[in-house]
C-alpha cells in the first residue's frame, strides 16, 4: 500500500447521526448521483421516469434503524452532511406516504420509501455496505452508479480507487514503523509531522488548520453539552432513556476523586453518543457510532484538567495519526471489522491523544494506542434493532475508560511493550475478516437477538 494521504478533516467530519457509514456515507453517495445525473445528456433525462435505490449487506440489514433511507432522500434533495438541518433531517420519511420532489434541471422525479429497496441475503460486492442508484425509464435502466460506504463517512464509487490526494506529503508513511523513522531522521515531534503533512496535502496554512481543529472541538463539545442538558427518550422502538444528565447530577454529589472523575468521563461520553443516537450533529471520531469517545475525553481535559487549546490540538493530531493507520491498514467500518473497528479505533485514538497531550514520547503514544486496540479485539457489532443505542452508547463510555487506562499503563512502561501498533492493527484486520458476518452490523446475532424484552 502507498503512503497515507487522508486529511485530518476527512477523518473528523461534521454531520448528523446516528451512523457515518449508514447515514453520512449514503447521503454523500446520493448527492454525488444527483450531481452526475445533472451532467447527463438531455436525451437520457427525457427518457427517465424514476430513481430507484438498492441497498445491500449491512445497509440493508440495519439501514432502517440507522436512518439510511432518510439520508438517501436528503442527498437527492441536495443536502450535505455538514450543512443539513438535523431537525428537518429527522422529519424525512416519518410517514409511509411521504414523498419528495427531486429536481434535475427542469425534470422532476418523485422519491419515496417505495423507491428504496432493502435487498436481503448474501451478495458478492467488494464491500459490505453497498448501494446502487438507478435512473430508469420505460425500457429499463438508463444510468446507474454503484457506491461503497467504507466507514467513517468515506465513500468509493465503482470504477474509482479510494480518493488519493494529488499532492505528496513531505513525510510519507503507511505504518507506525515508517512514521517513527521519519520522526527520528528529521528530529520532529509527532504532532509537528502530522501538521506539516496536512499543510502539504491540503494547501492550508498552519493558522487555518489550527482554526479548523478548534472548530472540530467546538462541534464535539457542543454535542457533549447538549447531551448533558437533554432529558427524554431516544428515537425508536427501544424507548431508551437518556442517562447522561442523571450521571452528571450523580457526579456532582460525589467528593472529588477517582469515582467522580470516572462518573464525569462516563457522563460526557454518553452525552455525545446520545446526541448521535438522536440524529443530531456530531463529529465522526473516527465514525459516528464512536463519536462519544474523543469528545468525552477531550471535554474532560478541557473542563477539569484545564488543558489549553494548543494541548488539545496536539492531542488531536496524535489521535489522527492512529486513526489514519487503522483506516489505511485495516478498517474503521463496523460492517468490516465489527465494533473493534469503531470503538476499538476510537479508544486507541483517545489513548494516543491523552498520552501525547501529556507530553510523553512517541513510544508511549504507540504503546497506549496498541493497548487500547488489543483489548477491543474481536468486539462484535450487534446493535439491537439496528439502532445505534444498545450496546453502542455505553460502549463509547467503556472505550473512553479503556483509553484512559491504556494511557496510564503506557505512561511508565514503554520499554517493556512487546507488541507494536502495526502488529496489533494487522491482527485487527485478520480478526475482522475471520469474524462471522452475523456479528458485523447486521443485527442477526449477539445482543440483537437476545434482548426480546426491548
Amino acid at each position: 500500500m502507498g503512503a497515507i494521504t487522508t486529511s485530518i478533516f476527512d477523518l473528523f467530519k461534521v454531520g448528523p447521526g446516528p451512523s457515518s457509514s449508514h447515514t453520512i456515507g449514503p447521503m454523500k453517495a446520493a448527492f454525488d448521483f444527483l450531481s452526475r445525473t445533472s451532467a447527463l445528456d438531455r436525451s437520457v433525462l427525457d427518457q427517465a421516469a424514476a430513481i430507484d435505490i438498492f441497498l445491500y449487506g449491512s445497509l440493508s440489514a440495519t439501514g432502517k434503524g440507522h436512518g439510511t433511507d432518510r439520508a438517501l432522500v436528503a442527498g437527492l434533495l441536495g443536502w450535505t452532511p455538514e450543512g443539513c438541518d438535523p431537525a428537518a433531517f429527522s422529519q424525512l420519511l416519518t410517514r409511509p406516504d411521504d414523498c419528495y420532489t427531486v429536481r434535475i434541471h427542469d425534470r422532476t422525479f418523485v422519491i419515496s420509501a417505495q423507491h428504496i429497496h432493502f435487498v436481503r441475503g448474501q451478495h458478492d460486492f467488494p464491500f459490505s455496505n453497498t448501494l446502487i442508484v438507478r435512473l430508469t425509464g420505460v425500457e429499463g435502466t438508463l444510468y446507474e452508479e454503484e457506491y461503497y460506504s467504507v466507514g467513517g463517512g468515506f465513500i468509493q464509487r465503482k470504477g474509482e480507487d479510494a480518493v488519493i490526494s494529488s499532492r505528496e506529503p513531505p513525510y510519507p508513511y503507511g505504518t507506525m514503523g515508517e512514521l517513527k523513522e521519519h520522526l527520528a531522521r528529521h528530529q520532529l515531534g509527532l504532532a509537528e509531522l502530522i501538521v506539516r503533512n496536512e499543510i502539504a496535502l491540503t494547501g492550508q496554512s498552519r493558522a487555518q488548520i489550527d482554526r479548523r481543529i478548534d472548530a472540530i472541538f467546538g462541534f464535539m463539545h457542543r454535542a457533549v453539552e447538549r447531551g448533558l442538558t437533554t432529558e427524554g427518550t431516544l428515537p425508536g422502538f427501544i424507548h431508551l432513556q437518556r442517562k447522561a444528565p442523571g450521571l452528571l447530577r450523580a457526579a456532582r454529589t460525589l467528593p472529588e476523586g477517582s469515582d467522580s472523575f470516572l462518573v464525569l468521563l462516563n457522563a460526557y461520553c454518553l452525552a455525545a453518543s446520545e446526541e448521535n443516537a438522536a440524529g443530531h450533529i456530531v463529529v465522526t471520531a473516527p465514525t459516528s457510532g464512536a463519536s462519544g469517545v474523543i469528545p468525552g475525553v477531550s471535554y474532560l481535559l478541557k473542563k477539569h484538567c484545564r488543558y489549553s487549546d494548543e494541548k488539545l490540538r496536539v492531542g488531536l493530531l496524535a489521535a489522527a495519526a492512529v486513526g489514519f493507520l487503522v483506516k489505511h491498514n485495516a478498517s474503521i467500518s463496523g460492517a468490516e471489522m465489527g465494533c473493534m473497528g469503531e470503538i476499538g479505533t476510537a479508544s486507541a485514538m483517545a489513548a494516543a491523544m491523552l498520552t501525547h497531550a501529556a507530553g510523553l514520547p512517541v513510544e508511549a503514544v504507540e504503546a497506549a494506542a496498541e493497548i487500547a486496540i488489543e483489548h477491543h479485539l474481536g468486539m462484535t457489532c450487534d446493535p439491537i434493532g439496528g439502532y445505534v443505542q444498545i450496546p453502542c452508547i455505553e460502549r463509547n463510555a467503556m472505550g473512553a475508560v479503556k483509553a484512559y487506562n491504556a494511557y496510564l499503563l503506557a505512561a511508565g512502561n514503554t520499554q517493556q511493550q512487546k507488541i507494536s501498533l502495526d502488529r496489533v492493527i494487522a491482527v485487527m484486520r485478520a480478526t475482522g475478516y475471520d469474524m462471522s458476518k452475523k456479528y458485523k452490523e447486521t443485527s442477526e446475532a449477539g445482543l440483537a437477538l437476545n434482548s426480546t424484552e426491548c
